[in-house]
């Protein structure tokens, strides 16, 4: 089966090329990339693609910038195959990604999402394990003796909304599911929670294979993290930490309801990123910040 990946393209032209080189090193060649540029402001982008003498390879460029959301939705629409992967412009397959994935769908066929083990690294490519990544990989990603492990309905909700263990560019998806359920609008700090949420809900299940096959590159300065100093991604986790609870409980899933309500992981979080708001932060971000470490 011809593995779809799909990289969505804002961003430095030099990682971009590092992750298509990743793809073009995989050990099984059964995969089609599709590069969607959103228009970035770099016309060298498109010649060095045409120089590329890889027919597997197929680079378009969006009329007018879609922003992420929508390029996302942009890879979706021209998904043709079963599963497709959506990755990161600047992360990093390694060589045994296709194959890691095609064995974990053979293994879990039932499954709308694979996440394979994954590596950090920072902007430099050095890998890295900073807290939030012990805390994802040690302690909320299921544990396994090296075995797939498939989560499924209440179990994959309760799982992810006690800490969103998961890295979305590493995901491959079921692609029928992406095209039924669609991203939420309004919450674009959390765009990839709120959308594995909606799977769990659907009755939709997870598929995690511990086999390293993937490199994130998570950046000092990234736009995540520039949400926590004005005060957006804690307001936007708050908000749908409740919608999550509501969801929750009008299913019966009690257990579900309880986590969102609780959420420990997330006000931690909050009190990890407090003396950074504090110091780099403005009024919105310190209010955001501390109303989502004691706010019911």
């Amino acid at each position: 089966m011809t593995l779809e990946i799909f990289c969505p393209f804002w961003g430095d032209p030099d990682l971009l090329f590092e992750t298509v080189a990743s793809v073009r090193a995989q050990r099984n060649p059964d995969w089609r990339l599709i590069v969607i540029d959103d228009c970035y402001p770099d016309e060298s982008v498109a010649g060095r693609f045409a120089a590329i003498d890889d027919d597997r390879i197929t680079y378009v460029r969006n009329e007018r910038n879609l922003g992420i959301t929508e390029n996302y939705r942009e890879a979706i629409r021209r998904a043709t195959s079963p599963y497709i992967s959506i990755l990161g412009c600047d992360d990093l397959l390694h060589a045994n990604y296709v194959d890691v994935i095609l064995r974990a769908i053979e293994a879990a066929p039932q499954a709308d999402v694979i996440q394979p083990g994954v590596t950090v690294i920072d902007e430099h490519g050095t890998v890295v394990s900073p807290l939030v990544d012990r805390v994802k990989q040690g302690m909320l990603a299921p544990r396994t003796a090296g075995e797939t492990v498939v989560l499924t309905g209440q179990d994959m909700a309760t799982s992810l909304i006690r800490g969103d263990w998961l890295y979305w560019p590493s995901l491959t998806f079921r692609t029928q599911t992406l095209q039924r359920i669609d991203f939420r609008e309004g919450l674009p700090i959390i765009q990839d929670l709120a959308l594995l949420m909606d799977i769990a809900f659907d009755g939709g299940s997870l598929a995690y294979t511990p086999e390293v096959a993937f490199s994130y590159r998570r950046h000092g300065s990234s736009a995540s993290q520039k949400t926590i100093l004005d005060g957006r991604r804690f307001r936007d986790e708050r908000a749908y930490y409740r919608t999550a609870r509501s969801l929750a409980r009008a299913k019966g899933w009690n257990r579900t309801a309880r986590v969102a309500a609780v959420r420990i992981m997330s006000r931690l979080h909050a009190v990890t990123e407090l003396p950074g708001v504090i110091r780099h932060g403005d009024g919105a971000a310190l209010k955001s910040t501390l109303a989502h470490i004691f706010a019911s």
